[in-house]
């Protein structure tokens, strides 16, 4: 059996995906008005939506806990892979990849190793999804990591919220920068170029937003082949409207593109209205 990769649900990858890598996707956990669910297996973006759409809102998400992952990884060893690669959402956003680090440490570094996507999304599902083609072409465990970690580098995301709110209420932006953007009624776009949320533009309105998504994707992609992926949360129209204007503007340089609805665990800190491209550069 070639090497196992792991991930968790804040990839968004389409199920056809994760069936056709056999990829083993780890779920985070998200409570909403105190109901606690697993992320893509008892808690929905629909739920997050319908909750973060109320006065009265209280939402908070946490890491798997590292025996969690311990026990997914002994079962892929006792099934057996010959390693298991584990690729997880920026460690500056959550203390996910710690607590794989935590399992691996206790499985076994020498069968076990661990990747920070430094992103979340498909800024995390390009990497998995390239460790799975190294690791379906036989490449041993420090091949399959190299490939995330490469991957990692040649993947860009940008996304547009509607307010910073939900993202200062998380503790993923500070106070200043949410107040900055109420204060002026700024639409902000946000990236993540060290794995940590940075506002990159400011806009007046959605419209202008969208555009400005389009411009940074097309200028991320440089002269490069690229895949595409543009997740929304509650707003499908911003979805197709990235996926027609980058379409045009890319061209024959465009390859597979998906498009997904952003889980729980992003709806908990960007709020409904969410748009976001993720590019990744063909090596």
């Amino acid at each position: 059996m070639p090497v196992a990769v792991v991930t968790d649900s804040t990839a968004y990858l389409p199920p056809e995906l994760v069936r056709a890598h056999r990829l083993t996707v780890v779920p985070l956990t998200v409570v909403l008005n105190g109901a606690e669910g697993l992320e893509g297996v008892e808690t929905f973006p629909e739920d997050a939506t319908r909750v973060l759409s109320g006065r009265r809102v209280t939402v908070s998400t946490s890491r798997p806990a590292p025996e969690q992952f311990a026990q997914v990884y002994r079962q892929l060893l006792a099934d057996g892979a010959d390693g298991v690669v584990s690729v997880h959402l920026s460690a500056e956003l959550s203390g996910t990849v710690e607590a794989a680090r935590l399992a691996a440490a206790e499985v076994g570094d020498d069968r076990v190793t661990v990747v920070d996507s430094r992103s979340t999304g498909m800024g995390l599902g390009f990497p998995v999804l390239a460790a799975a083609a190294a690791a379906a072409g036989g490449a041993d465990l420090t091949g399959v990591r190299q490939a995330a970690l490469d991957a990692v580098d040649r993947t860009t995301i940008f996304f547009y919220v509607d307010t910073l709110e939900f993202l200062r209420r998380g503790g993923r932006i500070n106070a200043a920068e949410a107040l900055l953007g109420t204060a002026l009624s700024v639409k902000p776009i946000m990236h993540m170029p060290d794995g940590s949320i940075v506002v990159r533009d400011k806009v007046r309105t959605a419209s202008r937003g969208i555009a400005r998504l389009v411009d940074l994707a097309v200028e991320a992609a440089g002269d490069a082949d690229v895949d595409l992926a543009v997740h929304h949360l509650a707003a499908p129209q911003r979805a197709d409207q990235l996926l027609a204007a980058l379409t045009e503007r890319l061209g024959d340089r465009l390859h597979d593109t998906y498009v997904t609805e952003a889980g729980a665990v992003i709806a908990a800190h960007a709020g409904p209205g969410l748009a976001c491209v993720v590019l990744h550069r063909r090596p």
